[in-house]
């Protein structure tokens, strides 16, 4: 009878497994990994004892970032230098660290030293051999020759390489109310002055079952110019641009496809050169940012070795409104002092878990690998956050 029952009642439905959340770390790490002189720095990285790769690659591994932006890297068309750096430092253990391996990587070409055709400077004159100040003056964005503080992107997760966009070329004043400096630029100059000093990039990576959009970017600093301030313009509407690209339709890629990024999830990262409280920049963006209703600007990461470098150092520190232990740059503190310039920051539609900045107390023994003077690495630390991808 039991088992005329149990055959009645039929077999009892299989349930879906619920999957879990996949917890990403999203990083940026400007590493001042620039040189002066194109083909430099492929060649600095075949010295595997050099000291800055080797200790940019001990922080990477002790924080192990799962998609990771690094600024100022710079660019070759073959990306050797970006996968010396994976193979020589990277992939061997540094400090006691375990290596760290990157399968996915995407270099995007940069305005930086590709020259305009123009005096953009206005020096009276149009510079067009590369290696000069003067030269980088006259490029689409400041640099002595063409790929000089480009961007990388590395990833363990896949990128779907297909479906990247970029503004590279995008014109300053196609976007709306652009902050032109007024007659800076003649009518030749502004129909062809393009927003993006490298350039904004669009990276989506394939986490489990879901993508999210990795917004990329290197704005210009808000200084090194004059009363005009085109650079702190600038400055200002290449960070606008994120707070566009996530709530408007106007702008159109490198490709050509128009509209913004609708309703995906995204992170934005970067060293934007601004700070939301202090320092030289236009503070307006980054409050743009920070409090737009599709962005989680707070809490911001923090560390306590900035807290401490700030007390510690005194000077431009002293009079700063913002908190010193979100900092992430560790600058002049006889005029400038340390800001908060390095940002990573998630959309609403992921849930932030945790976060931070890579600045060790100087009684740590990692505080070699960035705090000495000169640095070993770069004035600015490494920022992370931890987000989890519903899937």
């Amino acid at each position: 009878m039991l088992l005329l029952a149990l055959l009645a009642c039929g077999t009892p439905p299989v349930e879906d497994p619920v999957e879990e959340p996949i917890t990403a770390r999203f990083a940026t790490y400007n590493v001042s990994m620039y040189r002066n002189a194109e083909g430099a720095l492929i060649t600095g990285l075949g010295d595997t004892t050099l000291e800055q790769a080797r200790y940019a690659a001990a922080v990477l591994q002790d924080v192990r970032p799962d998609v990771l932006l690094l600024n100022e890297v710079d660019y070759d068309a073959n990306g050797a230098a970006v996968q010396a750096f994976i193979d020589g430092f990277l992939a061997v253990g540094q400090e006691g660290q375990e290596p760290l391996a990157y399968p996915h990587v995407y270099i995007p070409e940069t305005n930086t030293g590709e020259h305009s055709g123009f005096d953009l400077d206005n020096d009276g004159v149009i510079t067009s051999t590369p290696g000069s100040a003067a030269y980088g003056g006259d490029a689409w964005g400041f640099g002595q020759y063409p790929g000089q503080y480009g961007m990388a992107v590395l990833s363990q997760h896949p990128i779907d390489t297909t479906n990247i966009r970029t503004f590279r070329k995008l014109v300053w004043s196609d976007m709306p109310d652009a902050w032109l400096p007024e007659g800076w630029y003649d009518s030749d100059e502004t129909a062809a002055m393009r927003l993006s000093s490298k350039t904004h990039a669009d990276v989506p990576v394939q986490i489990g079952d879901e993508t999210v959009h990795f917004l990329i970017s290197h704005p210009t600093p808000p200084t090194f110019d004059g009363d005009e301030d085109r650079n702190g313009r600038r400055n200002h509407d290449e960070i606008r641009f994120w707070a566009e690209y996530v709530s408007a339709e106007w702008m159109s890629d490198d490709n050509g496809t128009s509209g913004g990024l609708g309703d995906a999830p995204f992170v934005i990262a970067g060293d934007l050169n601004a700070d939301p409280n202090d320092g030289d920049s236009s503070n307006a963006p980054m409050r743009l940012l920070l409090d737009h209703d599709r962005i989680q600007g707070s809490p911001a990461p923090t560390s306590e070795g900035a807290a401490e470098q700030a007390t510690a150092q005194g000077g431009a520190n002293d009079s700063h409104t913002g908190s010193a232990a979100e900092d992430t740059t560790d600058f002049n503190d006889g005029s400038v002092g340390n800001l908060r310039i390095d940002y990573v920051l998630p959309s609403t539609e992921l849930r932030r878990v945790d976060s931070g900045v890579f600045w060790p107390l100087s009684s740590d023994p990692r505080f070699e690998w960035v705090g000495r003077n000169p640095f070993p690495v770069s004035d600015h630390r490494l920022v992370w956050v931890d987000v989890e991808v519903e899937q």
